[in-house]
């Protein structure tokens, strides 16, 4: 399993009545094991009947990473709080102090 996503913050999202799946209207991408939902600029994912925040617990640098992601780099860019993360190989990539985070 992903590092990143075997540390996931159990976050639930409270109030939260929209069901994300298929047609739901928000951009699906794959994270690891789950899939990921961008809405209202945070990611949700359905955890054990509710809705999760997709957040990792902790810091994650993804080390080695020498693509520079962007406007025209091909990878899907999702809005995350104040930020772009990228999606890359089944997990998100966000740029931070000079290197690629995983989210």
């Amino acid at each position: 399993m992903d590092s990143v996503v075997a540390s996931l913050q159990h976050q639930p999202h409270p109030g939260h009545d929209h069901a994300h799946g298929e047609g739901c209207g928000h951009v699906a991408f794959p994270h690891g094991d789950h899939v990921d939902y961008a809405h209202d600029g945070h990611l949700h994912r359905e955890h054990e009947g509710h809705v999760d925040e997709c957040e990792a617990a902790e810091h994650h640098e993804h080390a080695g990473h020498d693509h520079a992601h962007g406007e025209s780099c091909g990878h899907v860019a999702v809005p995350h709080g104040d930020h772009l993360d990228y999606v890359h190989d089944g997990h998100r990539h966000a740029a931070h102090q000079g290197h690629w985070d995983d989210h």
